[in-house]
């Protein structure tokens, strides 16, 4: 189907803000159904997900089907107006499957066969499990294809599953042999000269199983790729049969935040709809510093449409080591601050908390307290919340004139275990810039490195290890149109299989700082700091030498460094060679900002308010430990209350407003 044919967000939210979570209907006598279709009316509940992990009970022997209990659910839900989000139950397959056809079950890099009793206990490569994973979907959308009921199709869930078996392996040469051609550009690619790792036979390569030493770090990184290419096969093919069934209904699945297994720039072009799961920790000081990161980045993976948070805990989860609920107000937070950056659907897992399972102590919308418990009569006020807003802010969208870019690939090839600081994570990198940025007040959207960039004023590299030719050029032209650019540590030095680029770092990149040569890296210990003109650098440290080119340049002070520059700028290209403490980092991105016409949405903001704005609407969060006031000049509403202000607003603890002129 061509895009401008493929259904889109609006074709679900029909101008509404979605309101619900998955629901398991099965895990529960049918008495309870009516009641809780009556709790979903009373709290605003809109939308369900249906069927995630149902394929036991609909399949309970092979080939033998069981709907007579979904279409009662089905038909229940649509008497309600409450809409169904149909889920494929290909991510938990039955008992039978893996007994009866043992190739659909995944190895791990030992060999050890992964079994039922869990979820994600499938091979993505076993032609076993795809066939029948395709027969449980065929039967589904052929069966729902024309119910009321159906709004959206959820393939699968959280795509996350590795496999180094046999049938992996085959597919894994198969994929290379597409990717390189021969097996002499295979062992380039690789650099098998290294270790004599030379192959002489297609038989011969497997997986990166496990090894006496360390791995080959290009055969891992193409493993990876590999990987995300199989599962985000075994997603369109499900998704092409339920859109030959139902061509108008859109197809989306639950990609986890910031997960490096697989690439969700590419998964997002395959599907109508981004979704993604959301758990920041309620004890993390920076939690809502993490949910902005992950929706702007789901938001950019959408075009900068609109995008469903398709998971998120009312309350507690079950697999930190210690699970803390929510205080009082903070869901209402974190859940409007979903919509402020874009979000056109606030769901859960779960609605009704289970009573027996791995997952028993994860909360849901409706909690072991029941309907009278504080997490669910907050749930209410939040559906109570986004049917106010909806008509005023649905329309509407998240402008960013400053782009972070972000490559799975590049967080694959920098994370190798032969690398020179295990202290330096992508993850760890990325969230301490936009940490910087979001507490700077500016909002940010999210980009690949190849992507066209022309529409933003400044252009953010937190680190990106690997670049391809076509990246490093594109980073180039964006400063030569005069866009500010500004790249962290460690980016630039890897070509696309991971070959060290000459110099250490590719010599455009140096050029365009004004690098004449880059002597050594100088990792840091954990804790260790390194003292810089104006601020402590952490994590790193590189041993640069000027060309004489760059304007201004910030030195190490003290040490092996002392004296060699820190930060270097030639015009509008930033670099630099350690990570600042917060408040530095905050401070030097603030300027650079500045320096490049890029302003907050609002001015003189407190410490730990959040402003964001979406379309005519004005978010405003608080994310401090008391309440606030905020200063707004002019005449505004606030949506969330019906009350008019002037000039200042006063937020509680948690507290949001919405507001329009």
């Amino acid at each position: 189907m061509p895009p401008s044919a493929r259904p889109t967000p609006a074709d679900v939210t029909r101008g509404r803000l979605l309101f619900g979570g998955d629901y398991n209907p099965e895990q529960w006598p049918e008495e309870t159904w009516r009641e809780d279709v009556r709790l979903m009316r009373e709290a605003g509940v809109n939308t369900v997900t249906v069927g995630v992990f149902s394929w036991a009970r609909l399949e309970p022997r092979p080939g033998e089907h069981d709907f007579g209990w979904l279409d009662r659910v089905m038909d229940l839900l649509h008497g309600a107006g409450v809409g169904v989000v149909l889920a494929t139950p290909t991510a938990s397959p039955p008992p039978w499957l893996g007994r009866l056809h043992p190739d659909t079950l995944p190895r791990d890099e030992d060999g050890h066969l992964e079994r039922w009793g869990g979820r994600q206990h499938f091979s993505h490569s076993s032609a076993t499990y795809r066939r029948h994973a395709a027969a449980i979907t065929e039967a589904l959308a052929a069966r729902y294809a024309g119910h009321p009921a159906l709004t959206l199709w959820h393939i699968n869930n959280e795509y996350c599953t590795y496999d180094w078996g046999d049938e992996a392996a085959a597919r894994f040469r198969t994929w290379l042999r597409h990717r390189h051609g021969t097996l002499d550009a295979l062992n380039e690619a690789w650099g098998t000269a290294f270790w004599s790792q030379g192959y002489g036979d297609w038989a011969e390569v497997l997986p990166p199983r496990r090894t006496h030493y360390l791995k080959n770090p290009a055969q891992v990184l193409d493993f990876r790729r590999f990987t995300s290419d199989m599962l985000l096969e075994c997603f369109t093919a499900e998704r092409d049969i339920v859109r030959r069934h139902t061509p108008r209904v859109p197809v989306t699945t639950n990609v986890m935040p910031l997960w490096e297994g697989v690439d969700a720039w590419r998964w997002a072009r395959e599907e109508d709809v981004v979704s993604v799961d959301l758990y920041p920790d309620p004890r993390d000081p920076l939690g809502a510093q993490y949910g902005a990161l992950v929706q702007d980045m789901t938001r950019s993976q959408a075009g900068g449409g609109p995008w469903m948070l398709m998971e998120q805990a009312a309350g507690a989860v079950a697999w930190r080591g210690v699970n803390h609920p929510k205080p009082r107000g903070l869901n209402r937070l974190w859940s409007l601050q979903a919509v402020a950056r874009g979000a056109d659907a606030v769901c859960y897992f779960q609605w009704r908390q289970s009573r027996q399972g791995a997952e028993k102590f994860h909360s849901g919308m409706v909690g072991h307290a029941g309907e009278h418990g504080r997490t669910h009569q907050e749930v209410r006020r939040i559906g109570a919340d986004l049917a106010r807003i909806a008509p005023h802010v649905v329309p509407g969208r998240v402008t960013a004139e400053v782009a972070v870019l972000h490559d799975w690939h590049s967080w694959w090839a920098g994370e190798h275990e032969g690398r020179l600081s295990r202290e330096v994570t992508l993850p760890v990198v990325l969230r301490a810039w936009h940490r910087a940025l979001w507490e700077a007040h500016l909002t940010t959207d999210f980009a690949h490195p190849e992507h066209d960039l022309t529409r933003y004023r400044m252009i953010v590299v937190p680190q990106l290890y690997l670049l391809t030719d076509a990246a490093v050029d594109n980073l180039v032209a964006q400063v030569r149109r005069g866009a500010t650019l500004v790249c962290g540590f460690l980016t630039g030095v890897a070509d696309e299989d991971d070959r060290v680029r000459p110099g250490g770092m590719d010599p455009r990149l140096r050029e365009l700082f004004g690098i004449r040569t880059l002597h050594e890296w100088w990792p840091l210990e954990a804790g260790e700091t390194i003292p810089c003109e104006g601020f402590r650098g952490t994590l790193w440290s590189e041993e640069l030498e000027g060309d004489g080119t760059a304007d201004a340049t910030t030195p190490y002070r003290g040490g092996e460094l002392d004296g060699l520059p820190a930060v270097l700028r030639k015009g509008t290209a930033w670099y630099v060679s350690t990570l600042p403490e917060p408040a530095a980092l905050r401070a030097l991105l603030t300027r650079i900002a500045t320096g490049a016409g890029v302003r907050p949405v609002l001015d003189g903001l407190p410490e730990r308010v959040e402003a964001v704005r979406r379309g005519e609407a004005l978010f405003l969060l608080n994310h401090g430990a008391g309440p606030v006031t905020v200063e707004v000049p002019g005449t505004h509403r606030d949506l969330l209350t019906g009350t008019t202000l002037t000039d200042r607003v006063t937020l509680p603890r948690h507290g949001v407003a919405v507001l329009r002129p």
